[in-house]
């Protein structure tokens, strides 16, 4: 066994104490920019807290819980040294999959493992969630930074995130109620939002490219030339953040129209395929349109981009990709243009994805019929 010095510090360990000191002061306000009425205290204590009083006011106040993190998508951030947004994707994958239910996200914690801690280049990925917490209307009460010396490169991090939320029984939303012949409508999303990007990667050529190398600085130039469409190129196509759906959604479910809404799907990792039919009961398919490589709406261009060079076949895509539809709407058929005009009125874009017919449970597609 080595000789062990008389003295080792955490420092000499390669944890900066002091640095992470910093990085919570540089994220501070930022938390608090995100605070809800019902937010006690700040952050720097053992725990988040959040006041449940409001709650006595429901009939019968249910919690939903939520957890997930990025993904590889922080490999593409990383290399391309862009990390202001993936705190939204962070915040948008947990957030829309309680939205499903339709509840309301009270607050959200991050974790943030990284190999070293530098305040400023925390402070950016923080923002990201801080800004993610305010367009999904929750507060950021808390979270960790743990840094990570030789089990991680310096520059290297990931994260997970978790939110709880609040649906009042009456007004969950319930797959049981879906039949057949009801209408599938579809809120577009930004792109790949954050699933498939070990595919993504595979395609673009970014596994074995180290950040801050010539070599990533080579790989970053290149994927900005490359125009995907008109004043979007691929680099930035493909850090689009994911789409927060709640404030439109929770506003709808409040309306009128919002008790027309049978289910509601996320569309996250699986794609279409293997999301929808969880919003689906065990009597009733999901009729998705599509003529071979067309869905039967517009599909944004990085995602046509990716699949085109990946080679995928109609059903491998649709089974990896959202194809442009981030969260998708159960209605019946009597109610369909209410709530698109509903929905129209919110600012979105909404569209038809298909229709239910009878089945056992399954996400099927027009030209396989």
């Amino acid at each position: 066994m080595a000789d062990t010095p008389k003295h080792v510090t955490y420092e000499d360990a390669g944890v900066d104490t002091a640095e992470g000191g910093r990085a919570v002061d540089a994220i501070k306000q930022m938390v608090a920019d995100t605070n809800r009425p019902e937010v006690i205290g700040g952050i720097g204590g053992f725990g988040g807290l959040f006041s449940a009083a409001a709650l006595k006011d429901m009939e019968d106040p249910i919690l939903i819980s939520g957890t997930d993190g990025v993904g590889t998508k922080l490999v593409l951030a990383q290399i391309l040294d862009r990390h202001e947004t993936v705190g939204q994707d962070l915040v948008a994958m947990c957030v829309n999959d309680i939205l499903a239910s339709g509840a309301e996200p009270l607050f959200f914690l991050d974790y943030v493992a990284i190999g070293h801690i530098e305040a400023d280049h925390m402070a950016k990925i923080v923002r990201g969630v801080a800004d993610g917490c305010k367009l999904a209307g929750c507060a950021l009460v808390g979270g960790e930074m743990a840094e990570h010396p030789g089990v991680m490169r310096p520059d290297d991090y990931d994260l997970a995130g978790f939110t709880v939320g609040v649906v009042d029984r009456p007004k969950m939303i319930d797959p049981a109620n879906v039949r057949e012949g009801d209408v599938i409508i579809g809120l577009p999303s930004t792109g790949v939002h954050s699933n498939g990007y070990s595919l993504v990667r595979k395609v673009i050529g970014v596994d074995g490219i180290v950040p801050g190398t010539p070599e990533a600085a080579a790989k970053k130039a290149e994927l900005e030339g490359i125009e995907v469409a008109p004043g979007l190129n691929l680099a930035d196509a493909l850090l689009a953040p994911t789409r927060i759906y709640v404030k439109p959604i929770l506003e709808l479910l409040r309306g009128e129209a919002g008790s027309k809404v049978h289910a509601i799907a996320h569309i996250t990792g699986g794609g279409i395929t293997e999301n929808l039919n969880r919003a689906l009961p065990q009597d009733v398919d999901a009729l998705v349109q599509r003529d071979g490589s067309r869905m039967g709406w517009d599909v944004p261009p990085v995602i046509t981009y990716v699949s085109e060079h990946a080679g995928l076949a109609p059903n491998e895509a649709c089974k990896t990709f959202n194809m442009g539809v981030g969260l998708m709407l159960i209605v019946a058929p009597e109610d369909e243009t209410a709530v698109a005009e509903a929905l129209a009125a919110l600012g979105e874009k909404p569209f038809r994805v298909g229709s239910c017919i009878a089945g056992s449970g399954e996400v099927k597609y027009t030209d396989e019929q």
